[in-house]
């Protein structure tokens, strides 16, 4: 199987069902399998061969779903740019996987317009509606003119798309998965009775974004249908559930605290909506409750996993979240090991710890990446006989429900975004007033986790806070910034390696608290 086995089996069973709805344009599988091989063919007629990169800097729209299978079609890999990032940072992962393609829309032509001023040799399609600016080629009128090709029909083991994620050392990293591995997560989830047939799926969540993605390549899977919003707005997403019957959607807890709070709620009709997953970062037990409380008829399934895992490790199904489930405070956990994936604790040494001990969270299955994208030294540490290693710190009880209580890995998730806190202090460095710095999450409401940053002023140096803040915005994405600043002028506390001894920072904030994420 790989990811364009869904469309042929739509093509072959409901041909006119409905496959994509965005805003005032609706369309079947007939037109999408049309449209999607005509895109491979114009593909392969700009020089894309079997293997080769073809990007995507774009808002969500039905031709990012063309585009998704169109790569497949063709044979080539699809690398979906984060729309979060600074151009410095797409930059740097269009030159890391060397692509020579690039779909940008409205929003993103700018930056795919100076992109081709760098990097030599790059060819822009203007994936959106209106004329494409000077430079670029028209998306719809090179599926005019290209014919239809058949499915290059690539193999499970042969890579499927490039998932860039922070790096640990600054870096982004591309995360390899390969057809198998986003085939094996898609059905591991409809086995655990998620996006199952009949089902109306909103994209709201970003489509750059695995979670989504592997969303949406169950949906293909199933026969469901795909409603597509251009961005997360709360007015968008339940305009979207009023009016095209929404079933299922995919949600990081920032957005389902916002939807529950909003004061427009009841002003829609949600009754459609059955299940909301939600996953990214843990969820607080009162925004959870507002949240049960606001869509009384929606079954609440949490998951749990990586871009590395394809991405879903564990479910805690809704049946958790309420009665004896919520009693033996299950609906705390992260849930058990998803079919087809097995979980265990290891410790530093990497072996199993019992059952209540804390350690660190490995994962196996055939949705382990291939590796990082001409990175071995770093897929080596990470995966290890098999076992993915999450970089989290947890343990699993008597009944298997893995309980997240930390991290291993320097890594701060603030409105379901992965930061890794070096990608920051390389930026805060930089300023010239900045001796040291030590970057780490602290608990916040609205985002679970809120970016801090402690800096020791250089002597004699003068730089605040505000400063230091919109230094980094010119190097690296807003919500990677810190959203505050202590500054002082006295060392850290530095390990007898010389460390900085960040958990001792961190310790004011997260004191009286029973695991050190939020």
């Amino acid at each position: 199987m790989n990811i364009t086995h869904g469309l042929r089996q739509a093509l072959q069973v409901n041909p006119d069902g409905l496959a994509t709805v965005f805003g005032s344009r609706r369309r079947s599988w007939r037109e999408i399998g049309e449209r999607v091989a005509r895109l491979a063919s114009g593909f392969h007629a700009l020089g894309v061969k079997t293997g080769d990169r073809v990007a995507i800097l774009s808002l969500n729209s039905d031709r990012y779903l063309e585009v998704y299978l169109a790569t497949g079609w063709a044979g080539a890999v699809v690398v979906p740019l984060n729309i979060r990032w600074s151009p410095l940072e797409n930059e740097d992962a269009m030159r890391d996987c060397r692509a020579n393609v690039l779909l940008v829309d409205k929003a993103f032509a700018p930056i795919g317009a100076a992109l081709t001023k760098v990097i030599d040799g790059l060819t822009l399609i203007y994936a959106d509606d209106g004329d494409a600016p000077e430079g670029m080629l028209d998306y719809e009128a090179l599926l005019r003119r290209s014919d239809p090709v058949a499915d290059a029909m690539p193999g499970a083991s042969d890579l499927a798309g490039i998932f860039y994620t922070g790096g640990t050392t600054g870096r982004s990293k591309g995360v390899m998965l390969s057809h198998g591995n986003l085939m094996a997560n898609a059905m591991n989830a409809l086995a655990e009775g998620l996006f199952g047939g009949g089902a109306i799926y909103l994209h709201a969540a970003p489509m750059f974004h695995l979670a989504n993605g592997a969303a949406m390549y169950s949906i293909l899977l199933s026969g469901g249908s795909n409603v597509i919003v251009s961005g997360f707005t709360p007015e968008g997403v339940m305009a979207a559930f009023q009016n095209e019957r929404v079933t299922d959607v995919l949600l990081v807890p920032t957005m389902i605290q916002i939807m529950a709070d909003h004061p427009a709620l009841g002003s829609y009709d949600t009754s459609s909506v059955s299940n909301i997953v939600y996953g990214a970062s843990p969820i607080s037990e009162a925004v959870l409750d507002r949240a049960m409380a606001a869509f009384p008829n929606v079954q609440f399934t949490q998951a749990y996993g990586m871009t590395e895992l394809s991405p879903i490790a564990t479910l805690l199904h809704w049946n958790e979240h309420i009665g004896d489930g919520r009693a033996k405070n299950r609906h705390r956990s992260a849930g058990r090991a998803s079919l087809g994936c097995e979980v265990r604790i290891v410790d530093a040494e990497n072996r199993p710890v019992p059952s209540g001990t804390v350690g660190e969270i490995i994962a196996r299955g055939d949705n382990v990446m291939m590796g990082y994208w001409e990175r071995p030294e770093e897929t080596a540490r990470a995966v290890v006989d098999g076992w993915m290693h999450t970089g989290d710190g947890g343990y699993i009880d008597e009944y298997g429900f893995v309980f997240v209580v930390d991290r291993v890995k320097d890594m701060i998730i603030s409105g379901g975004e992965n930061v890794y806190s070096t990608e920051v202090e390389n930026a805060l460095a930089q300023h010239a007033a900045v001796a040291q710095c030590a970057v780490f999450g602290i608990p916040s409401e609205q985002w679970g986790e809120q970016v801090h940053a402690v800096v020791v002023r250089k002597p004699g140096a003068d730089v605040e806070a505000a400063t230091l803040i919109a230094f980094c915005k010119e190097r690296i994405a807003g919500y990677k910034c810190p959203r505050s600043v202590e500054i002082r002028d006295e060392p850290l506390p530095l390990s007898g390696a010389g460390k900085i001894l960040k958990r001792e920072l961190r310790k004011p904030f997260w004191e009286n608290r029973k695991r050190m994420v939020s």
